[in-house]
């Protein structure tokens, strides 16, 4: 089969529609115990669909089916992409956009994977190998100037259907400490996508981080969400301090990656569209009619397909700080501060890791929030209220205050009402933050900076008819000509005077 077998385009996902290839079919299984196997090949130019869809037609009597695929990777000019290809496949539900027919999505990460009703390859879901059309999707992901040469081997293995256990999946709430401050990451990634650590080395790097909570956020599949059992609640000797793990996907588009986080264990959001198919605000609502919130992810990345592009209504937050602190960051965090007064809802910002693989740290850096105890509730309120601060570590600490002479005062993500003229006193006091400078920024920009004294404590004086807005960075010593230190921690604003 090559390209000359394709039957047609359809509208299913992709900028240019998704190319549909003729249907690979298999004699009856019934009466053998023989594996039935077919091996499809192919060429896409550059310029191919974003998603190719093969269907296979499975026959009654099937307990297992594998695939694999090959592509090639031709020499290409410097500054040319060369051919990536990510894979995946849908059962014969359909492949219907936010349809129920997903059944895993491996990327790039996997060169074969299988599916049964009792287990599935990390990335894809157990359930039975029942009869009809599947879709073994290629989403080619970028294309070198000679194509793209493909090979897909499709093995299909009778038995009996086999019982698919029931998941298990994490708790939405943990012992905490009442009203607190607590620590989370909630951009990682395993083995059940392109990561390298298990679901307990995750977790045991968050406590050895000294994390509260995590969010599991692979690329588009949810089949993480019931692989951490026996990891939540506290420690062997530590009783009294309990990991809250929460359920999410990032949802991996062309055109940007976004956070669907804290949605309901199980709960699968499509990723097939880009910007100019106006699909986001669907999925965007589908996001929180699963409890979670919308976080547009790494918005200025540098990766390809990663910038974010389809605006930020819908959006519960923002994430401006990925992983180590880069320019990438800083571009994000200057993006944000602009939209903070531009009188449309204002979008609370969030750090994470992103982290992958030894040595990316997870925790590194975490967002910090004002929560009214450990569950998925309170979680979720404080950060969509602003009541947090980020940092690159459990080792830094900060509290940030306004106040005025007539004892109003307000907390990061809060307002202070006061009237226009009125002296207001900003308070910031830092820990853990060892030779680096603090600032306060306002709507004007960066209007105080001073070293962090010994004490962590700085204070700046304002009035609400001078700033919009006031928030705190602190920063280490500048390592790049031309551009602020990397950042240490930061904070969401509080802003001034009457709304």
């Amino acid at each position: 089969m090559n390209r000359r077998d394709v039957l047609k385009l359809t509208a299913a996902g992709g900028a240019a529609g998704a190319l549909t290839l003729a249907p690979v079919t298999f004699a009856s299984a019934e009466g053998t115990a023989s594996e039935l196997t077919r091996a499809v090949t192919g060429h896409l130019p550059v310029g191919a669909p974003d998603y190719v869809y093969l269907p296979v037609e499975v026959p009654p009597g099937i307990q297992e089916i594998a695939v694999s695929y090959t592509y090639d990777r031709p020499q290409v000019p410097t500054g040319t992409q060369g051919n990536a290809c990510d894979i995946g496949i849908f059962d014969e539900r359909g492949t219907e956009l936010g349809g129920a027919g997903f059944r895993g999505w491996s990327g790039g990460a996997r060169s074969e994977f299988a599916i049964s009703a009792e287990r599935a390859t990390p990335g894809y879901l157990p359930g039975p190998v029942r009869p009809g059309r599947w879709h073994i999707v290629l989403g080619p992901y970028t294309v070198a100037p000679q194509g793209l040469a493909y090979r897909i081997t499709i093995t299909l293995r009778p038995g009996p259907t086999g019982h698919t256990p029931r998941p298990v999946y994490p708790p939405q709430r943990a012992r905490g400490r009442g009203r607190a401050w607590y620590r989370g990451d909630s951009h990682l990634h395993s083995v059940y996508s392109d990561g390298l650590r298990t679901p307990a080395e995750i977790a045991a790097a968050a406590r050895a981080a000294g994390l509260d909570w995590i969010v599991t956020t692979e690329h588009n599949t949810t089949s993480s969400h019931a692989a951490w059992q026996g990891l939540w609640g506290s420690p062997p000797g530590d009783p009294h301090r309990e990991l809250l793990i929460l359920t999410g996907e990032e949802i991996t588009t062309r055109n940007g990656h976004v956070l669907a986080l804290a949605t309901d264990p199980g709960v699968f959001i499509d990723w097939r569209y880009r910007a100019h198919e106006h699909s986001f605000d669907r999925f965007a609502r589908a996001i929180h009619r699963a409890g979670g919130l919308v976080v547009p992810a790494h918005p200025h990345a540098t990766c390809v397909g990663c910038n974010w592009k389809f605006g930020f209504q819908g959006a519960d937050a923002v994430e401006v700080w990925n992983g180590p602190f880069t320019p990438d960051d800083e571009i994000a965090i200057s993006d944000w501060d602009n939209t903070l007064v531009s009188g449309d809802r204002w979008l609370p910002a969030m750090g994470n890791s992103d982290a992958h693989r030894e040595p990316q740290v997870v925790g590194l850096p975490q967002t910090v929030v004002l929560a009214e105890d450990l569950s998925r509730p309170a979680l979720l309120n404080a950060l969509r209220t602003g009541r947090s601060y980020l940092a690159e570590s459990s080792a830094v600490s900060l509290s940030f205050q306004l106040t005025d002479g007539h004892g109003a005062h307000a907390d990061i993500g809060g307002r202070l009402p006061s009237a226009p003229g009125t002296p207001v006193t900003a308070r910031l006091k830092v820990t853990g933050a060892t030779g680096c400078t603090a600032s306060f920024i306002t709507d004007q920009g960066t209007l105080f900076t001073a070293p962090v004294p010994s004490d962590g404590k700085l204070e700046w004086h304002t009035t609400p008819a001078n700033a919009a807005y006031v928030r705190a960075e602190v920063r280490h010593p500048a390592t790049i000509p031309g551009l602020p230190g990397p950042m240490a921690a930061m904070t969401n604003p509080i802003f001034l005077g009457r709304s």
